[in-house]
């Protein structure tokens, strides 16, 4: 049997989860505006619900490159000054420094999760709504704590 480079977990004393779920489920079942579901060392898996006419915010992350999946409903991306519409089951990808948004144009709620790189937010945060988020924003970023 093949064993090279294969741990033996039953003895490593720093044993990890992660994070195993049905994330199309997890989006389309999140109500909140945004909630960070799992925060290691390198990424950030987080849920956001967009409501109709709602956008996240014009923003910057200059060190974090982010990945959105849209799950349901349709809305405008928007890159560097560049808007593309994109519905569910599209994909963004927005590098470190790029300003961006996404905007919820249609007239159901917009479910996406995102993934950033590193960490954007402190592990467990939830904002029930975008003024709840707004409200916080300073005291939410990535302090170093990770999920485990």
């Amino acid at each position: 049997m093949y064993t090279k480079g294969i741990r033996n977990v039953t003895n490593h004393k720093n044993m990890k989860r992660g994070f195993i779920a049905n994330i199309e489920e997890k989006t389309l079942a999140n109500d909140n505006f945004r909630q960070v579901l799992y925060t290691g060392e390198h990424l950030q898996l987080v849920v956001m619900n967009l409501a109709p006419g709602e956008d996240i915010g014009k923003e910057v992350h200059e060190n974090n490159d982010q990945f959105i999946r849209i799950e349901s409903g349709t809305g405008v991306a928007y890159i560097d000054g560049v808007e593309t519409p994109v519905a569910d089951d599209f994909a963004i990808v927005i590098p470190a420094s790029a300003e961006h948004n996404v905007t919820n144009t249609g007239d159901i709620p917009m479910k996406l999760y995102t993934v950033y790189g590193p960490a954007e937010h402190r592990n467990g945060v939830i904002h029930m709504t975008k003024a709840d988020a707004e409200a916080n924003h300073d005291a939410d970023h990535f302090d170093g704590v990770t999920s485990e």
